[in-house]
């Protein structure tokens, strides 16, 4: 399990990011969706990724070097707080400037292993994520779908509303992503997110 993270560096382009040729997992999403709350839970640290009610606060590349525990010692790697994206108040140079950024990351970021998609356990689909998500898929972007917030709902109405999100997905994909529910407040699926990263650290090793 994760022992450590620390800040690195925020870079406002992925020509910019660090060049340690370490693998790196990405967190992105919507404004507000919980994303520097759930990086925060994952790393037992509740001041390492910045948090904020306001939406849109995230404007750069915000890298973070992890230490965990694996199989075969210590294992380093990056995790990544990316920008959310459809941020309605920004200026529609800033929302076209973010996109580029994001797109650019997740196009030319050579080591990047998967990007986690955030989304609010407690809405419908939305199209702006069913959007990237398919662009995602249609680039080839390797990812996971995280579902956040989970602690808002019951137990037979958060299943429902996963089952829902699935078969949404279901009606333009034939295979599904892997998926996740977390809650940053209760520490829900910290655990099994945390063991995804790290199996895929552990294929990596037997790789190379």
């Amino acid at each position: 399990m994760i022992k450590e993270a620390k800040y690195i560096i925020s870079s406002p382009d992925v020509k910019d990011c660090p060049q340690s040729g370490l693998p790196e997992y990405a967190f992105i999403g919507r404004s507000n969706v919980g994303k520097s709350s759930l990086i925060n839970m994952l790393c037992h640290n509740p001041k390492l990724a910045k948090t904020s009610q306001k939406p849109g606060k995230t404007l750069l590349i915000n890298h973070f070097k992890v230490l965990s525990d694996q199989v075969q010692g210590t294992k380093e790697w990056h995790l990544v707080d990316l920008p959310g994206y459809g941020y309605a108040q920004a200026g529609q140079k800033q929302r076209e400037a973010l996109r580029r950024m994001i797109e650019r990351y997740c196009l030319m970021r050579e080591q990047l292993v998967c990007l986690f998609v955030l989304v609010d356990c407690r809405h419908e689909a939305q199209k702006i994520d069913i959007d990237f998500i398919n662009w995602l898929g249609e680039n080839g972007v390797p990812f996971a779908i995280v579902f956040t917030k989970g602690d808002k709902l019951g137990r037979v109405a958060l299943s429902d509303k996963v089952t829902k999100y699935k078969e949404r997905l279901l009606e333009e994909w034939e295979e599904l992503p892997p998926v996740f529910v977390t809650s940053s407040e209760t520490g829900l699926g910290g655990e099994e997110l945390t063991a995804y990263i790290e199996g895929l650290n552990e294929e990596l090793r037997m790789e190379n």
